[in-house]
């Protein structure tokens, strides 16, 4: 689970201009970086344009996905992940989108002509503490609890079931070995029967 891209977009000009956005690509090469950070940037303008106002959509692309939530205030917040549930990745986005147009005004972003014109510092803090999808989304977090709980139950069950295949050997043993001590009763009494003392 990794967010690579966060970005708050204004989606109502085209080509989308990208008010603020911060990348997160330290996995990648240093010769490599710049052009990641280049495609991320285009992906997420060009699937900010194509999201409608009030809609929010998914994209694959390669193994990345684009998760875009555009706003009817003109602008879309777009992070871009890998291996990151759509749930917590839509909850950021709220998060984000609600914390963007409560602290930047509407004239601001309508003002903005070029890519990096509005500041948002709180960006960089979306991309760092959300790099752990439990953070983002408690449904995602008790997701996870209720399959590692599942786990623990597959085990007990199964050691449920191993217990009573012991159980059902030792029942049958148990029973062999009453029958066997039934013979040996009947076989005892007849040699004591044969060798009576008088």
């Amino acid at each position: 689970m990794k967010l690579y891209y966060v970005g708050v977009l204004d989606n109502t000009k085209s080509p989308a201009i990208q008010l603020c956005a911060e990348h997160e690509l330290s996995e990648f090469s240093r010769f490599t970086r710049d052009e990641y950070g280049k495609f991320m940037t285009m992906i997420s303008k060009t699937v900010a344009e194509r999201t409608k106002p009030g809609q929010r959509q998914s994209v694959e692309e390669q193994d990345y996905v684009v998760h875009c939530y555009a706003r009817s205030e003109g602008v879309a917040g777009v992070v871009i992940t890998k291996d990151y549930p759509h749930i917590a990745a839509h909850s950021v986005l709220s998060k984000l989108m609600d914390q963007f147009l409560s602290e930047v005004p509407l004239s601001t972003v309508q003002a903005a002509k070029n890519n990096g014109d509005v500041s948002f510092p709180a960006l960089k803090d979306y991309l760092n503490n959300y790099q752990d999808a439990n953070n983002a989304s408690s449904i995602a977090k008790i997701q996870q609890e209720l399959d590692e709980t599942k786990i623990v139950l597959h085990k007990a069950i199964d050691s449920v079931l191993q217990r009573g295949e012991k159980l059902d050997d030792l029942v049958a043993k148990s029973s062999d070995l009453s029958a066997q001590s039934k013979m040996f009763y009947k076989s005892a009494k007849k040699q004591n029967s044969c060798c009576l003392v008088m």
